[in-house]
């Protein structure tokens, strides 16, 4: 293959890598975020709406927990579930988001960790979008720390008694379950919260500068009596929500991919249009330079990332691989955002182009889900076994 017919936002062909699924998940996807997805993000970014209405055409192509098998889900392997997050991400990170929480912080844990009753009741209606699920772990004091939780629960007869709150909640509003985290006699316990219960009550955070087209919001617990039937019985330690985060945080990794892609993208064809001084931008070293940085973080996370589902769909991976995955990625992925706004001038913070919108969105991405010291910690204390948090 000649440097003429590589494609610029796919130098390492990582595409012949893929399997035919693969291929036709990532295809499939791409065409329904290029139609459906981008022409309305611009304006839903700009009023602070989550487009809802897309709900129902994403559970259509099966994109609601992909790795489970039966349950109407897809079982689709890792990568394809990553892909399937770095095109959705490509159009928004917004959309992302949404299926990662439905995804793999609630359909996943209920599937890992719940009864059958359980999983017959919420798994089918959320793989086809009826039903809309949050994941409550955050809390406003919490952050990083999440084993410092104030919620909790306390038995009363055969039923629990739940206290607390939590913040920064994607879905909270819209959501008709929650599966709640607190604190127990008896270890960290997981709780499906279901919407309209006595006590439980959502509240949406407003005036945000970042993910401006997701809702997000706080959940509040005030004496919310939950049956017996409504714990997840199979979990009781903070193994249970961390399980879920490592399932997240991959997707995390193949999702920024995509605002990378669409940023560099933008900036490249601006940087070949633009003409500043009898020629195009694009002809002067130092734009090639900050193009070919661009284009090698790129590349970078892509094989990261496509290691890592290859690992995770062998069984072998470990948290530690997440870590370094989520930070490089999200970290690349920022700055490329950043540098795209650059290149585009004073047009770069105009909502006309992408790279401003990404570049907000993912100040939100670096942070959520361990921010980037966390992660650095994480690599950290499995190069030297001391936990330095």
């Amino acid at each position: 293959m000649s440097a003429q017919q590589l494609d610029p936002l796919d130098l390492y062909d990582v595409r012949s890598e893929l399997s035919e699924d693969e291929i036709m998940v990532k295809d499939t996807v791409g065409r329904f975020v290029d139609d459906k997805v981008i022409p309305l993000m611009r304006e839903a970014f700009e009023q602070h709406v989550f487009p809802k209405h897309l709900v129902g055409e994403v559970a259509e192509l099966g994109l609601l927990g992909t790795s489970i098998d039966g349950y109407d889900c897809a079982g689709l392997n890792s990568v394809s579930y990553g892909l399937i997050c770095q095109e959705l991400e490509r159009g928004d990170s917004a959309l992302r988001s949404f299926v990662s929480v439905q995804s793999s912080l609630v359909m996943f844990p209920i599937h890992a960790y719940g009864s059958e009753e359980q999983k017959q009741r919420w798994l089918p209606a959320m793989a086809r979008g009826e039903a809309i699920g949050c994941f409550g772990l955050t809390e406003a004091h919490g952050g990083s720390d999440p084993s410092n939780m104030k919620t909790h629960a306390k038995r009363d007869g055969d039923d629990w008694i739940l206290n607390g709150s939590k913040m920064w909640i994607t879905n909270a509003t819209i959501a008709d379950a929650a599966v709640v985290w607190a604190m127990t006699d008896d270890g960290v316990k997981g709780f499906i919260v279901e919407k309209g219960m006595p006590g439980y009550e959502t509240q949406e955070i407003e005036n945000k500068f970042s993910l401006r087209a997701s809702v997000t919001g706080a959940l509040f617990f005030n004496d919310v009596r939950l049956p017996a039937a409504n714990l997840l019985p199979g979990i009781s330690s903070m193994k249970g929500p961390l399980s879920c985060l490592t399932q997240a945080r991959y997707g995390i990794t193949w999702g920024v991919i995509g605002a990378a892609q669409a940023c560099f993208d933008e900036a490249l064809k601006y940087a070949q249009d633009r003409i500043l001084f009898n020629r195009p931008v694009s002809h002067t070293q130092a734009m090639q330079i900050r193009l070919a940085n661009m284009s090698r973080r790129i590349t970078t996370a892509q094989l990261l990332s496509l290691r890592l589902g290859r690992i995770k769909d062998k069984g072998q991976l470990k948290p530690t691989q997440v870590s370094l995955a989520k930070w490089n990625n999200c970290r690349a992925a920022l700055d490329i955002a950043r540098d795209a706004r650059d290149i585009l001038g004073g047009a770069g913070i105009s909502a006309e182009y992408v790279p401003i919108r990404h570049m907000l969105n993912l100040e939100s991405v670096i942070t959520y889900e361990g921010t980037e010291t966390v992660h650095q910690l994480v690599v950290g204390k499995e190069l030297t076994g001391t936990n330095a948090f």
